[in-house]
């Protein structure tokens, strides 16, 4: 029985979105999601989630495999797969792909008497103009999630990390050591992390045949036999050239065949994120370099107390070995054996005793200025 359960919650770790926006989840295994995107069993192994995969976006001949930290997803020219729908980090992405998947409507607004609003026109027009291909919306809402996922986490350690070093500056005890060390294992996994997201999208940035493979409705256009009508097909098959193209337009650019090694569209969303997310690793850099100057600084405040302590166990150590001059001149001369000299100068003992303890406090005076002389002690 438990064996059932755990299938079906393994079988049901999919949603899938279309094109308006609509989800489903899907009680399929891992071979029928295969089938269904067309991709190989390396790139699924990438998205599960006993596995550890560095974070990553390949393309595909029909799909986008898209794996970032929690957001585990396929793309496709017509379709989104997403995986742990349940997972409440990833329930603010699937709530985001409901809104932002339905292209815009460009129906005509009318007014109260009946009349074609022509404003309301134009402006589903002008969104049309700035929609992207299926493709690309999906996996910028990924990458806007992520992003704001992981700027999100650097503001909550920020806010955690600058009071307790501040207070460890103050107040040198182990309950803030030990609460600074926290906070700074915590800081090095989130740097680890926000960089293999950076070094991904520089790395697509750096490669533009990669950026290229993610053009999948590009690609399912030029699949249809290019003759005479080749780029109308292309244009009739790509949202974002199509929106842009009127109907009159179409039919003069009919020869003209699109330029397969145009990333520029796509260059420019990678970009945006990538600022975004190097912006992140730069504010954990300088709380890095903070916590660095904070450790500088305890060290030089640990050095200072050390000296001090050195200080003092000088000064113990003068005093006792003055004292014990003085002591051994007091016990030789005050030990009950007969001297012969002594005779009649019992003031003898006195003057001694008394000689003794001037020279142990010159002694005691003369190891503290050397000291000072050579830097050993403070003035």
């Amino acid at each position: 029985m438990a064996v059932a359960k755990k299938k079906t919650q393994s079988s049901r770790s999919w949603i899938m979105f279309d094109a308006t926006g609509q989800g489903s989840l899907l009680d399929v295994d891992k071979y029928a999601i295969m089938h269904r995107v067309q991709i190989h069993a390396r790139d699924l192994r990438i998205l599960d989630p006993l596995l550890s995969y560095p974070s990553t976006i390949l393309g595909r001949e029909k799909a986008i495999v898209l794996n970032l930290e929690h957001i585990k997803a396929i793309i496709t020219a017509e379709e989104v797969l997403l995986r742990d729908p349940s997972d409440e980090n990833v329930i603010p992405v699937v709530a985001e792909l409901q809104r932002r998947l339905p292209r815009s409507s460009a129906g005509l607004q009318q007014q109260g008497d009946g009349k074609e609003y022509l404003g309301g026109q134009n402006d589903a027009e002008a969104a049309e103009e700035d929609e992207s291909p299926f493709e690309f919306r999906a996996l910028e809402v990924a990458l806007e999630a992520i992003c704001s996922f992981l700027a999100a986490r650097t503001t909550e350690l920020e806010m955690a990390a600058y009071p307790a070093l501040d207070e460890l500056t103050s107040k040198i005890s182990s309950r803030n050591l030990d609460r600074v060390r926290k906070l700074k294992s915590a800081m090095t996994r989130l740097t680890g992390r926000v960089q293999k997201v950076r070094d991904e999208l520089e790395q697509l940035l750096d490669d533009d045949d990669d950026m290229a493979d993610l053009y999948l409705s590009r690609k399912a256009g030029l699949a249809s036999p290019v003759s005479g009508s080749g780029a109308a097909n292309w244009f009739s098959a790509s949202p974002t050239i199509g929106s842009k193209i009127s109907r009159a337009s179409r039919a003069s650019l009919a020869t003209v065949r699109f330029d397969e090694n145009d990333v520029e569209e796509l260059e420019m969303l990678l970009e945006a994120y990538f600022s975004e997310i190097d912006h992140t690793l730069n504010k954990l850099t300088t709380l890095r370099e903070y916590i660095d100057d904070t450790e500088d600084y305890i060290n030089i405040q640990l050095d200072n107390h050390r000296n001090q302590l050195i200080q003092l166990e000088l000064f113990l150590s003068s005093g006792t070995v003055s004292l014990a001059f003085y002591s051994l001149v007091a016990a030789i001369f005050g030990m009950n054996m007969p001297y012969t000299w002594n005779e009649k100068h019992d003031y003898m003992f006195k003057w001694v005793v008394i000689v003794s303890g001037v020279f142990s406090v010159l002694m005691f005076v003369m190891i503290v200025v050397y000291a000072r002389k050579k830097g050993l002690v403070g003035s």
